[in-house]
């Protein structure tokens, strides 16, 4: 089965994001094994390079690094990305970083840098943004009726 593994700095600490998560993470167990990886969140500028190591670390396969300035896909782009790398055989990896952001080693370790926007969210509203978006990536890919 397709693993995508999703790294994430902190930890989901409201009920409704881990519920939101859940949700997804269920829909998802058709399409893929998807495994959420938790890093410390360091909480200071200079602590984004001990969480860069940190996420390294747990990163496998395909790496795509979520970041502000990284390149903006529509759903269906998102699709083809996730489909490429699912036909590749590989594992696919999202990084979600923390408060202070990616270190620079975390950005230079990616494929490649995606934004989901010019705004910033929370991280852990992030992380249900991405299951979100990766739940209906393999919607689209298996001709379902999620996306509209």
């Amino acid at each position: 089965m397709f693993k995508i593994n999703i790294v994430a700095v902190g930890t989901l600490k409201e009920a409704y994001w881990t519920a939101a998560v859940k949700e997804y993470a269920k829909r998802l167990t058709r399409y893929a094994d998807v495994k959420c990886i938790e890093i410390a969140e360091c909480n200071t500028p200079d602590g984004t390079v001990k969480e860069g190591k940190d996420i390294i670390s747990k990163c496998a396969g395909s790496v795509y690094a979520l970041d502000s300035h990284g390149v903006s896909l529509t759903s269906e782009e998102f699709a083809g990305l996730v489909g490429k790398e699912r036909d590749a055989g590989d594992t696919l990896t999202f990084v979600i970083g923390g408060s202070c952001g990616l270190s620079d080693d975390v950005k230079a370790n990616a494929k490649k840098l995606l934004s989901f926007g010019k705004v910033t969210y929370p991280h852990q509203l992030m992380r249900v943004i991405l299951y979100e978006q990766i739940y209906r990536a393999v919607n689209i890919l298996s001709n379902g009726k999620y996306h509209k």
